[in-house]
């Protein structure tokens, strides 16, 4: 079974896909280093260019028969028996991120994304078992047992259990305005 795991930077993806692979006694693989473990794309400055239908490609071919979790804001893109997208309150998404040292513009980008499900929406699009979770105010113990009780339930989609449209206001210094 192959789990991609995908969201908004800042929401929590790795801690969460490292600790779900560990519980489920699967192979964790970031995105971002197989892509460059595997020459499937290059660094121009701080970003990661790389052609997706390649990588999806090189990754099905390699993990089609093994029990992944898949970690990267591109998860969703890679072919998945069911894709986890992890949400963050824009808030909390602009602090990660400042903290991080992303641009100005850069978290204003992510904070719009999260606050208008940019990777929901393409998710959605791309795949028919899509798990939708809510990160905010939970450890990741606690994000990884809600998406284990999913799974055990045999839930196999679940979105439009989170709304941001409310934040507005309170996201405006993240802004790119």
């Amino acid at each position: 079974m192959i789990i991609a795991v995908t969201g908004t930077p800042g929401v929590g993806k790795t801690t969460v896909s490292k600790l779900l692979a560990e519980r489920l006694n699967y192979d964790y693989v970031n995105l971002r280093d197989y892509a460059l473990k595997n020459g499937l794309g290059e660094m121009k400055g701080d970003e990661l260019e790389l052609d997706v239908d390649e990588l999806t490609e090189t990754f099905a071919r390699e993990f089609r028969d093994r029990n992944v979790v898949a970690d990267s804001h591109l998860a969703h893109h890679m072919p998945a028996d069911i894709v986890v997208v992890l949400r963050a309150h824009p808030r909390l998404i602009g602090e990660r991120l400042k903290a991080r040292g992303y641009s100005k513009e850069k978290v204003g980008e992510n904070v719009e994304a999260e606050l208008v499900d940019v990777i929901l929406v393409e998710a959605i699009d791309k795949n028919e078992n899509v798990i939708e979770v809510d990160t905010t105010g939970k450890t990741p113990e606690e994000v990884v047992e809600e998406i284990l009780g999913l799974l055990g339930r045999g839930v196999k989609r679940r979105v439009g259990i989170v709304d941001w449209s409310g934040t507005y206001d309170e996201i405006i210094p993240y802004l790119r305005l």
